[in-house]
């Protein structure tokens, strides 16, 4: 019998036991991938949305808040004449309601800027103006609402007619109602307000002269806070509650995997005690009974973590299609999250056993001449 039938051979002595050890620890594994994900994909899918714009840096004041605070449209004028810059758009965004709809993102833009160059229409067209009262439906939004063009939607009291469906190029994009900007902040009572300036660099500004540009603009308008487009989300109050809420979250599943795990080991360690004794007594070194004891809970945290995964990817696919979130992001079930969870799962399994580990190394190998 090799090293490894007598680890495996361990974990199979109960393996109801076993199933709701490795069970506990997947439905903590499950936990990390769902919410960690969906926080990460928040993230990466209003980044694409900016990239599809041609956005490279956004001034925005909701730094220290949970939501944007509007601020004059005016602003931009501070900024437009400045070098380097090859375009600017004001944008005002809100997220609302919409019929039967939760959530859905709603984007009113300044007419005529580059903000509406990705919008490739799918059917209909675009607003005559900005002062048509009308609006475009990204192909997510459109099938959420179940809108076709010639359809209105209500956006607080206002009806609008759907006019064009059009495919943005991002995740975030596809699920937005985009709008006129002056028609939004009619409509909302945010006259002459918006929520941020997105700002398209000249070509050939690298990483570093953007920064520089996000230093200059920032002095230019101390009310406001440019960030390069890929960050500004990252650094704000409100990304940083969801991140820790949803690692919070995981860690307490986790910990309780590390719990089931620690008392599954203990009680084969006691099962087992004359068993561990005769290998003593055989010749096994102590410290090859401490590394069976983690190989085994090591092991069990591998499944355990496999089958989270598993679980985590099945929970976030059925999440993204709830209607409070479908459209909103697309969440991030990279690679990078997958290993990072299995080797989490392996380090819970390890530290579970360590204390098992070491009892089972303090037995004397006489208990086995106690039959």
């Amino acid at each position: 019998m090799t090293f490894l039938n007598v680890v495996t051979r361990g974990l199979q002595r109960r393996p109801i036991r076993t199933g709701l050890t490795l069970l506990g620890i997947a439905v903590g594994i499950a936990a990390v991938v769902a919410l960690i994900g969906l926080s990460r994909g928040l993230i990466t899918s209003w980044t694409a949305g900016m990239k599809s714009r041609g956005t490279d840096i956004v001034v925005h004041n909701m730094r220290g808040s949970l939501t944007p605070k509007p601020f004059p449209a005016a602003t931009r004028d501070r900024i437009a004449q400045v070098p380097s810059l090859a375009g600017t758009c004001n944008i005002l965004v809100d997220i609302a309601s919409i019929e039967n709809a939760e959530l859905m993102i709603i984007s009113g833009r300044e007419w005529g800027c580059f903000a509406w160059e990705n919008l490739k229409l799918v059917s209909g067209r675009m607003p005559n103006d900005q002062n048509e009262r009308a609006v475009v439906l990204g192909t997510t939004a459109a099938e959420v609402l179940k809108k076709k063009v010639g359809d209105t939607v209500q956006i607080e009291t206002e009806e609008l007619t759907v006019v064009g469906i059009f495919e943005g190029g991002a995740f975030v994009e596809n699920g937005s109602i985009v709008l006129a900007l002056p028609l939004l902040q009619q409509i909302t009572g945010n006259q002459d307000q918006i929520s941020a300036i997105d700002v398209r660099v000249a070509s050939g500004t690298d990483d570093a002269g953007i920064r520089r540009l996000c230093d200059q603009l920032s002095k230019l308008i101390p009310e406001a806070h440019a960030e390069p487009a890929g960050e500004h989300l990252v650094n704000t109050e409100g990304y940083r509650v969801i991140n820790a809420m949803s690692w919070g979250t995981s860690l307490l599943a986790v910990l309780v995997g590390v719990l089931g795990v620690t008392n599954t080991m203990l009680m084969s360690v006691f099962e087992r005690k004359q068993e561990i004794a005769v290998l003593l007594a055989l010749g096994w070194k102590r410290n090859r009974i401490v590394r069976m004891i983690l190989l085994e809970s090591a092991l069990l945290g591998l499944l355990g973590g496999i089958v989270g995964v598993a679980l985590g990817f099945a929970a976030v696919h059925l999440m993204e299609r709830a209607p409070a979130i479908h459209g909103l992001l697309q969440p991030d079930l990279s690679l990078s999250l997958t290993l990072m969870a299995v080797a989490m799962s392996v380090f819970v399994g390890i530290l579970s056993g360590f204390y098992p580990a070491w009892r089972s190394s303090r037995l004397s190998p006489s208990l086995a001449l106690h039959g």
